[in-house]
């Protein structure tokens, strides 16, 4: 497996939130301000190009739009914006999404005529722009949401909606908006869909609050990580089925994000630090299959799925002197000696596409707490997924 590229942008302070531009030569960083950072990627190197700075409290996340080339960020201030580039100058634009808690996530639509921006006000807010007015408008989508709003993403039609949030549910809504949208065509998930339609609602297994959802490539199914350490995929069957459930058990500790490579691959990480991939195995289990972090040595050993935090000198002395009554060793735990054997030293806060096609991606990016980006290839021996599911069939899985 090719090794990581870690990006050489020395940032000290931790990533809350990155996104790189469709040819991958720009990124939007806010390095834990409220500052939005644009780089710019030359032969030298990457190096600072503008500064953005309108919003007046921490950015929580940034969605750069392929096509369009608009970036849309938003933040703790419970506002957003959606930068345009012109003469070579980022322009803002005020987006009044009449929230009266922090913005916790923003994705734009895969049309880019309209972004949806989660929120600690139990509100999604569904934002088209009004030509007459010269203004980007909300929408609220409110109920049945209880708490905080933690990730959403767009359904490949443009108009469904899945979110989680801390009431430990991952729901698919209709965020249909008339004289917007076309009428969507029926799917799994429907055929009438006026806006706030509930699709579908899922809890997580042990009641934890849900980090991270993704639908996949057909929109056939989603996938939702949680607190309580579980990656659900759910592929709903109509009114009169129940829905197909699968649960996967993480050995490690649970994930804050994750994102479909193909229709039945997943790469998800969080606290365990490495990120992690997990495979749909003869059509009637998802299973993990290896971490993409070479150092940990998880790759070779799929079914004990080997964890980054819980694997260092520390960790390993404490759970010795737990379990056996054992000291030797513990003398200087603490002192500098839980250096992590992954490239991530802390928290992966986002996995996001970098590379491939939508349904068919070859490398993915993730950024940390411990403030570095890394870009990771999913070939192994150039044999991508496809090797890694007949490596996973030889082991026994």
């Amino acid at each position: 497996m090719s090794k990581p590229e870690v990006l050489p942008i020395n940032f000290s302070v931790p990533v809350s939130a990155y996104s790189f531009n469709a040819d991958r030569s720009k990124l939007a960083v806010s390095p834990n301000s409220n500052v939005l950072q644009i780089y710019d990627k030359s032969p030298a190197g990457w190096s600072l190009s503008a500064e953005l700075k309108e919003h007046d409290k921490l950015i929580t996340s940034i969605d750069w739009a392929p096509h369009s080339n608009r970036i849309v960020s938003c933040a703790q201030d419970r506002n957003a914006y959606v930068w345009s580039l012109h003469a070579n100058q980022w322009k803002p634009t005020l987006v009044l999404l009449r929230i009266n808690r922090a913005a916790t996530y923003v994705r734009w639509s895969p049309l880019e005529n309209k972004f949806a921006v989660a929120s600690g006000a139990r509100a999604i807010a569904v934002c088209s722009f009004d030509a007459e007015s010269d203004w980007w408008v909300a929408k609220h989508i409110k109920k049945p949401l209880r708490s905080t709003v933690l990730s959403i993403d767009w359904h490949p039609n443009n108009v469904l909606l899945v979110a989680g949030s801390a009431d430990a549910k991952a729901r698919v809504f209709s965020a249909y908006i008339k004289d917007v949208d076309s009428k969507p065509s029926p799917s799994v998930w429907g055929e009438r869909l006026p806006f706030n339609t509930i699709c579908g609602e899922y809890s997580s297994p042990a009641g934890g609050w849900v980090h991270s959802v993704a639908f996949s490539p057909s929109g056939n199914a989603i996938a939702f990580a949680s607190h309580d350490s579980n990656l659900s995929i759910i592929y709903p069957t109509g009114v009169d089925n129940p829905p197909s459930v699968f649960n996967v058990r993480l050995t490690s500790l649970p994930h804050a994000s994750l994102t479909f490579l193909t229709e039945d691959s997943i790469v998800g990480a969080g606290y365990d630090c490495q990120p992690m991939l997990y495979q749909l195995v003869n059509n009637n289990s998802w299973q993990f299959v290896k971490s993409l972090d070479d150092a940990t040595g998880a790759a070779n050993q799929p079914k004990a799925g080997v964890s980054g935090r819980l694997n260092n000198t520390a960790f390993n002395a404490f759970k010795a002197a737990d379990s056996m009554g054992a000291t030797a060793g513990m003398t200087g735990v603490g002192t500098g000696d839980t250096v992590l054997t992954t490239v991530h030293q802390n928290t992966i806060t986002a996995v996001n596409p970098f590379a491939g096609a939508p349904g068919h991606l070859t490398h993915v990016s993730t950024a940390g707490i411990d403030g570095k980006i890394v870009i990771w290839d999913i070939n192994s021996g150039g044999a991508g997924v496809a090797g890694l599911v007949k490596e996973t069939s030889q082991m026994g899985l």
